[in-house]
């Protein structure tokens, strides 16, 4: 379970820089003038390969942790509302997820219509979402 468990903690790690990064690519993408077509495709194809690989890191990430949870029990015992607050969090994390390849898409086809502004707010969720889960982990407030 400790193999399991710890190449979980290290794919959500990778997951989450993925979720960090990729927004700061769209701040820029956003703040982009039209006529610097060559920029945006650079940082257009650089989100895009990210989005393909932190994809691939959610994964192993959420598989992991669906094997932690129903084949181990973690969470599973009475009193555990935490994992129930954890659990709505990651399902937020992949809603945000989803989010930042609409977004993308959105860019590839020059349909944004954000400011550079709304993407640096945007970066922050991830990292709050993180947080508070973390917290929830290692604490086990409830």
């Amino acid at each position: 379970m400790l193999w399991i468990k710890a190449l979980h903690i290290v794919m959500v790690a990778s997951w989450f820089a993925g979720l960090f990064y990729l927004p700061r690519i769209f701040v820029n993408l956003a703040m982009v003038s039209p006529e610097s077509v060559a920029e945006f495709e650079r940082l257009l194809l650089m989100a895009r390969k990210l989005l393909r690989f932190t994809t691939l890191l959610a994964v192993p990430a959420l598989g992991l942790g669906l094997v932690l949870w129903l084949y181990y029990g973690i969470g599973l015992a009475a009193g555990n509302g935490w994992m129930h607050a954890k659990l709505a969090l990651v399902l937020l994390a992949v809603v945000y997820h989803w989010q930042c390849g609409r977004l993308l898409r959105q860019f590839g086809a020059q349909q944004n219509q954000r400011s550079h502004v709304w993407y640096r707010w945007f970066n922050e969720a991830p990292v709050i979402l993180m947080l508070v889960i973390v917290v929830l982990v290692v604490v086990k407030p409830f």
